[in-house]
């Protein structure tokens, strides 16, 4: 039973269930569109029980779990998520569009949407009063309840609107690296249909989450105006619009676009602070006591030597 807005702790667009790599996935697509996401983490997890992470790509040598799920987390918050140590306890209704999930500190936080991407354990979401959702089979000769990886489709969408599931997703979920690019894609899809309720038309929908080189918008392409053909083209005749409306979402896509323009001394920059970051997460002192004395004493007197020139 609702216990109205008085108790109401916070109020966000996104809540993801899971801080693994299929939520954290989901977490930084959706915080770095904008959304006000947060991430709750706390609870049986499938990445812990992995004794080394040695298939993700982008690690040649491997990847402790602690590290990566310390990367993973960070990862969220650098993009503005938050990401809380709370286990989630339900998901209820709070109307017709929204939802209230308690945790089990007692924090209640209303949202638009809810991203479940927690492998083991859908029990918060029996407040919802879905049946469907949960499934017998049998586990070492007893049966047992449990959600259904098949209630949702395979964009992660459901029957019920604004509510999304990552994890569990049947075989997506088994490997880390399928995780996080599952919950990445339900994201998107979460992202797509959140436009297409601002009145984006289908065509221009989609979000595609990159940066792009200056000489993207060169030509042609360094116009807005050869932008607005290609949104007006894109957007069809048929989407039902007040041109007024249009002009301002046509506009909204385009400053986005050019947001995401970077000169190469605004790549060098993020190069340089991206392993920065990398070497901050890690530890200065983990990434020297890799590095073998001769090469840092090497290294060391030509920066003296640089320094004095």
């Amino acid at each position: 039973m609702s216990r109205g807005d008085a108790d109401i702790d916070a109020k966000r667009e996104v809540v993801i269930v899971g801080g693994g790599p299929a939520g954290c996935g989901a977490g930084v697509f959706a915080a770095r569109y904008g959304l006000d996401t947060v991430v709750f983490d706390r609870g049986k997890a499938a990445l812990p029980r992995c004794a080394y992470l040695e298939n993700y790509p982008g690690f040649p040598g491997g990847i402790d779990i602690e590290t990566f799920r310390g990367l993973l987390h960070t990862h969220v918050e650098e993009v503005g998520g938050e990401l809380r140590p709370e286990l989630v306890e339900s998901v209820e209704r709070a109307g017709s569009d929204r939802f209230v999930v308690e945790t089990d500190e007692g924090r209640r936080v209303e949202t638009e949407y809810v991203i479940a991407a927690a492998w083991y354990d859908g029990s918060y979401l029996r407040g919802l009063d879905e049946p469907t959702m949960f499934e017998e089979h049998e586990h070492h000769g007893e049966v047992e309840e449990q959600f259904d990886p098949d209630y949702a489709d395979e964009d992660g969408r459901t029957p019920i609107e604004g509510l999304y599931v990552a994890s569990p997703a049947g075989h997506r979920s088994a490997q880390a690296v399928v995780a996080a690019g599952n919950g990445a894609h339900v994201a998107r899809c979460l992202l797509e249909d959140h436009r297409l309720a601002q009145g984006y038309p289908e065509g221009v929908a989609p979000e595609y989450d990159w940066l792009r080189q200056d000489a993207e918008f060169t030509g042609e392409w360094a116009d807005r105006d050869r932008w607005r053909e290609w949104f007006e083209n894109e957007a069809g005749d048929d989407h039902g619009l007040d041109d007024d409306r249009l002009e301002e979402l046509r506009e909204t896509y385009i400053d986005r676009a050019f947001e995401t323009r970077l000169t190469d001394a605004e790549i060098e920059a993020r190069s340089d602070s991206g392993v920065e970051r990398l070497v901050e997460e890690l530890g200065a002192e983990r990434v020297l006591d890799a590095v073998d004395d001769a090469t840092i004493r090497e290294y060391a007197s030509e920066t003296v030597e640089s320094d004095a020139e």
